[in-house]
């Protein structure tokens, strides 16, 4: 008796041909997996490590497809693969145990603005409603600074630290609450500024705030650049002042330069309130990107997340991140 062939094994042309799809398939989520969790990413890897939740999303695809053809070895190879992705971002949804902070609460909101395009109506209509203690912004203009105060933010956060600028190196701090040590600093990679002050919020003890905006890595020659404002960025100061760095960080939690920084004593706002795959930037003016989340706002860890989440920005390709924090007393 003559019998069909089974192309589910290696022996056949067909076999020899599945087993090569599931490990041209199971080899970049294994590659890819390692990069993430090594913190290797350098070129365009800095650019396409960005995109780690959606592979973490596929590579359980991978290896139940493997298995489903009975090719063990990929399969096995794209099942921890699988696992290690997924277990370096599942915890971004999941809300982390809070700080013991009993003191006042802030909202804090920061957005970048678009080369000055964002909608000044719709920004301050926003921290109305929103009812924002403190606001940062990166590429802030003189012409949509001026007309943010027209608008009513002058009333509404009165108290300001700015660096407004022609194009995308602007940035400034809004405040409800008197500020002090203003001043701003300037990037070397894109020469972006990052205005900072701080904040002297009443029943707290004093909290620095900087508007972040370090260089982005979108192709391989800038990537240099990404790093030195990477490194740039002021670490956290675990027995000193409070402070928060919020911003466009043009990095997301699986880029090792900003582990490496929260590391220093930071918390990740939205990742502590189990918001962290809330998307900041990609499709929001068009672009066929997917959605991810290189805004941020990195908290000193004795300052406690109550809440997290994103809102649109009309004339912006991010949107704005608002951050509910329960500062200690003092």
């Amino acid at each position: 008796m003559i019998t069909a062939p089974d192309l589910s094994r290696g022996g056949t042309r067909g076999g020899r041909w599945a087993t090569a799809a599931c490990w041209l398939a199971a080899a970049p989520v294994a590659a890819w997996a390692l990069v993430r969790l090594a913190g290797l990413e350098s070129g365009p890897l800095v650019l396409a490590i960005a995109f780690t939740p959606y592979v973490a999303a596929l590579a359980p695809v991978v290896a139940v497809s493997a298995l489903a053809l009975r090719r063990r070895a990929p399969a096995v190879v794209a099942a921890l693969a699988a696992l290690s992705l997924i277990g370096a971002v599942a915890p971004r949804a999941v809300p982390d145990a809070r700080p013991p902070a009993d003191g006042p609460t802030l909202r804090l909101l920061t957005a970048n603005l678009r080369l000055g395009s964002a909608d000044p109506a719709g920004l301050v209509d926003l921290a109305r409603v929103r009812r924002v203690d403190v606001l940062t912004v990166q590429e802030l203009t003189p012409a949509l600074a001026a007309e943010l105060d027209r608008l009513g933010l002058a009333t509404l956060l009165p108290y300001r630290s700015l660096s407004p600028e022609v194009g995308s190196t602007g940035s400034g701090v809004y405040a409800r609450h008197p500020l002090r040590d203003t001043g701003h600093r300037r990037n070397k990679g894109f020469f972006f500024t990052q205005a900072y002050a701080t904040v002297t919020v009443p029943g707290a003890p004093p909290l620095r705030v900087e508007s972040a905006h370090p260089a982005a890595p979108y192709a391989v020659d800038v990537v240099p650049d990404w790093w030195t404002d990477q490194r740039a960025q002021p670490p956290a100061t675990p027995d000193g002042g409070l402070s928060v760095l919020a911003g466009d960080f043009n990095a997301t939690l699986d880029h090792a330069a900003l582990r490496e920084l929260i590391a220093t004593g930071y918390t990740d706002a939205a990742d502590a309130a189990g918001a962290g795959f809330g998307g900041t930037w990609g499709p929001y003016d068009g672009d066929p990107i997917p959605p991810v989340t290189i805004d941020h706002v990195l908290v000193d860890r004795r300052i406690a997340v109550r809440a997290a989440g994103t809102f649109p920005v009309p004339g912006s390709d991010h949107r704005a991140l608002l951050a509910e924090l329960r500062l200690p007393a003092g």
